[in-house]
C-alpha cells in the first residue's frame, strides 16, 4: 500500500468550552475520494479546515505527502492552498464585484500567472463545466448551480492534488446538486485529484470511494486507506 497523501492524527481542537474534535484520525489517498458525514456540530468542517491548513489543531499532527502541514507558517500554509489545495463551500464564496472568468482565474494570478494566460485557461474550465456562456457576468446575474459551478471550475483550474468540498450541494436543489456533483467527481477523475467532501447527505455520499462518520469529534467508522 502507498504512503497517503493526506493524514490527519489524533486531532483535537476546542472553541473556548466547545471540544469540536476530540482525536479524529483520517488518511486520505491520492486520487481517493472520501465523504465525511455526520450531524450538524459533529466536527466534518472543523475537520476538513485542518486537513486543508486553515485552522491549527490544538493536538495532533497533519502530514501532507509525508511533510507535517500543521506546524508550518501561516505564510507556507496559504501558499500551498493556492497551489497544491482547492476548495468549494457551500455558498460558492465567488467575489461579487469580478466576473465568472475573473473568479475562475483568480488562483491562477495569485500564482504568478499573466491576466491573459489565466483567462484563457479559466474560460477551458468554464466550458468544460457548462457555464460558459457565463464567462463575462458577475455572480448575481446566475443561478446558484451556475454560481456552484463556478466555484468548482476555480478549485479545479490549478489542478490540485487535493479539492475540499464543504457542503457543495447544500445550497442546491435535488437536481442541481446532482449536476454539480457529477462535474466534481469526474473532473476529480481526469485530475487524478483526492477530494475530501463534507455533508450530510446520504445521496451526495454515495458519490464517494468511501464514507467516514463523525460523532463528537470522533470518526465513529474505520478511516484507514484502502489498499
Amino acid at each position: 500500500m502507498s504512503e497517503p497523501l493526506l493524514v490527519g492524527d489524533d486531532l483535537t481542537l476546542s472553541f473556548g468550552p466547545t471540544n469540536a474534535l476530540a482525536g479524529a484520525s483520517l488518511a486520505v489517498a491520492s486520487g481517493e475520494i472520501v465523504a465525511l458525514l455526520g450531524p450538524s456540530g459533529s466536527g466534518k468542517s472543523t475537520l476538513l479546515h485542518c486537513l486543508a491548513g486553515i485552522l491549527r489543531p490544538d493536538s495532533g499532527s497533519v502530514h501532507y505527502r509525508g511533510q507535517r502541514l500543521d506546524d508550518r507558517s501561516d505564510e507556507a500554509r496559504s501558499q500551498l492552498r493556492r497551489s497544491d489545495f482547492g476548495f468549494v463551500f457551500q455558498f460558492g464564496s465567488l467575489v461579487p464585484e469580478l466576473t465568472a472568468v475573473e473568479n475562475v482565474a483568480l488562483p491562477l494570478r495569485l500564482g504568478g500567472l499573466r491576466r491573459r494566460a489565466a483567462e484563457a485557461r479559466a474560460v477551458e474550465w468554464l466550458d468544460r463545466l457548462e457555464v460558459g456562456a457565463q464567462a463575462g457576468q458577475r455572480p448575481g446575474a446566475m443561478s446558484g448551480g451556475q454560481q456552484q459551478r463556478v466555484a468548482l471550475a476555480r478549485a479545479l483550474v490549478t489542478g490540485p492534488r487535493v479539492v475540499f468540498a464543504d457542503e457543495p450541494t447544500g445550497a442546491l436543489d435535488s437536481l442541481t446538486g446532482e449536476l454539480v456533483m457529477t462535474h466534481l467527481v469526474d473532473s476529480a477523475r481526469q485530475l487524478g485529484s483526492a477530494v475530501v467532501l463534507v455533508t450530510h447527505e446520504a445521496r451526495i455520499a454515495a458519490y464517494a470511494d468511501r464514507e467516514v462518520v463523525l460523532r463528537d469529534g470522533v470518526l465513529a467508522r474505520p478511516s484507514g486507506v484502502p489498499a
